[in-house]
């Protein structure tokens, strides 16, 4: 079974959106010198894309911890989202839980009934309620760009976004506001990493093995590959991380590198967990937060809430992103 089969569904259900999105991009103002690095805009190639689930595979499947059987077929519902542990998490609205059809997919399928989120889109568990809606109006309004308009998690948030009525925005933000964040990724400084190949807009474990030297680069990778299949939210990731990062990225966080950007906390607050409607950007997803800082660095996110940010990461290089956001990541949420 490919985890990636109901983002083929989406691909092809907002062929038409995706294709007004990478019209509506400007020219990529870019530098060859620095593109979007394919380790965090992680893309399936495009002889993976016919793939589907095994179909013969009807058993119930089980985890470690949890009570609940499910088959593979169910545990890849946009309208139902697999749900191990109900006992982990406060009652969801039904946008959470069961979105809308036709085209208003689940929340909880991307984000996970925790909230904790994969790589490929954002851990939502305790960030802002006004920082949530202001996210769905930036996708809704085209503000929330990116450099790979063509990632079907941007293509798919901002299909969900324009089909969500505003009375589910606030109960979808208002939940995820309400969860305790928990610690979901581990770091590790290292000079090598396991060899890895993109699938289902993820990195993972190369099946033919092997090791390669890190670079300048994040490998997010999941702890238990077949787990996070089944879209289990309590099997988290590992982040491989280039020796020294932390501590360059802990010293640009805190005095600004020099004049290279500007210390985090005076927005994000002195554990950088956020403040008001300023999210937490500690503990979350490297490869979320890279996408993030490269998008609004080279001006594909745009509007009055991301112009205090524009200054922060115009210097940059990409060393920086990689040691600042190795940093961010090993802190607890």
């Amino acid at each position: 079974m490919n985890p990636a089969f109901p983002r083929v569904i989406l691909v092809l259900a907002s062929l038409v959106a995706a294709t007004a999105i990478a019209a509506a991009q400007t020219a990529d103002p870019f530098p060859a010198a620095d593109p979007p690095p394919a380790w965090a805009f992680a893309m399936d190639p495009p002889a993976t894309a016919h793939m589907t689930h095994d179909a013969t595979d009807t058993a119930p499947h089980h985890i470690a911890g949890s009570t609940v059987a499910l088959t593979r077929a169910q545990t890849q519902d946009l309208f139902d989202v697999p749900d191990w542990r109900p006992d982990r998490h406060p009652p969801a609205p039904g946008i959470v839980m069961h979105g809308r059809r036709p085209g208003a997919y689940a929340c909880g399928f991307c984000h996970l009934p925790n909230g904790t989120g994969i790589p490929e889109n954002a851990s939502l568990a305790g960030l802002p309620e006004g920082y949530i809606l202001k996210q769905i109006v930036g996708y809704r309004s085209g503000a929330r760009g990116t450099a790979r308009p063509e990632m079907v998690s941007h293509i798919g948030m901002t299909g969900i976004a324009k089909a969500i009525t505003d009375d589910e925005a606030k109960a979808a933000a208002h939940y995820y506001a309400s969860l305790k964040p928990r610690t979901w990724i581990k770091v590790i400084e290292t000079v090598t990493v396991p060899r890895t190949i993109v699938k289902a807009y993820t990195l993972v474990r190369d099946p033919a093995g092997g090791t390669e030297p890190i670079g300048d680069r994040i490998i997010e990778i999941p702890a238990d590959e077949a787990r996070s299949e089944l879209r289990d939210d309590a099997s988290g990731y590992l982040a491989y991380v280039p020796p020294g990062s932390i501590a360059r990225g802990r010293a640009l966080a805190a005095t600004g590198g020099g004049g290279r950007t500007l210390a985090c906390a005076a927005c994000h607050g002195s554990a950088l967990r956020g403040q008001g409607d300023v999210p937490s950007i500690a503990g979350r997803s490297p490869s979320n937060l890279v996408r993030q800082l490269y998008d609004i660095q080279y001006g594909k996110r745009t509007g009055n809430a991301v112009a205090p940010m524009v200054p922060v990461v115009a210097g940059l290089t990409a060393g920086d992103r990689v040691a600042l956001v190795a940093y961010l990541t090993s802190l607890k949420p």
